[in-house]
């Protein structure tokens, strides 16, 4: 990976709710109305406005994504992206991957500059943390090698063990 990219992204220990960023990106359920995990956390600090937009969305299919505005979180957008619950199949790393970059699109179209990324599909969700760092560096480290406007992708982890995993892997 070339160190140009490299230098572009970014990896955190911390709470996603109070990271200042253009958009942070909620590891969503389908109806997109909040749920546990992060997906609770986000709602709950971005407050009621964010549910009442999230209900005029329709929800949103497995590996899309859609935006709305932070409301109360320091981010000015949060990119909904519903990632694949882990069954092993190939069909699982390219839903997961379509997540990353469908979020990374909505960034680029909305000429956001820096996008924050929990560990998508990892928590209840059952995705293997190894295998899905390695989707979630590979696909926005392509992306961002075409998209030049997006400067920043923070990849923020919850856990030490998470973080360190993520770390090792843009190391090599």
């Amino acid at each position: 990976m070339e160190k140009e990219i490299v230098d572009r992204m970014e990896i955190v220990q911390g709470d996603i709710t109070k990271l200042t960023a253009d958009a942070i990106v909620n590891a969503a359920n389908n109806s997109l109305l909040g749920g546990g995990g992060v997906d609770g956390a986000i709602h709950r600090a971005a407050g009621p406005r964010l549910l009442a937009e999230c209900r005029t969305l329709g929800g949103c299919p497995t590996g899309e994504a859609r935006i709305t505005k932070g409301y109360d979180l320091p981010a000015t957008y949060v990119i909904h992206t519903v990632g694949p619950i882990y069954s092993g199949t190939a069909q699982d790393s390219r839903l997961l991957a379509s997540c990353y970059k469908n979020s990374l699109k909505l960034a680029a179209e909305k000429h956001l500059v820096s996008v924050a990324f929990p560990a998508v599909s990892c928590g209840v969700y059952g995705y293997p943390i190894k295998e899905a760092c390695k989707i979630a560096v590979d696909t926005a480290a392509a992306f961002l090698k075409e998209h030049p406007s997006v400067k920043k992708v923070i990849f923020v982890l919850f856990s030490a063990e998470h973080c360190e995993i993520y770390k090792d892997y843009l190391a090599k």
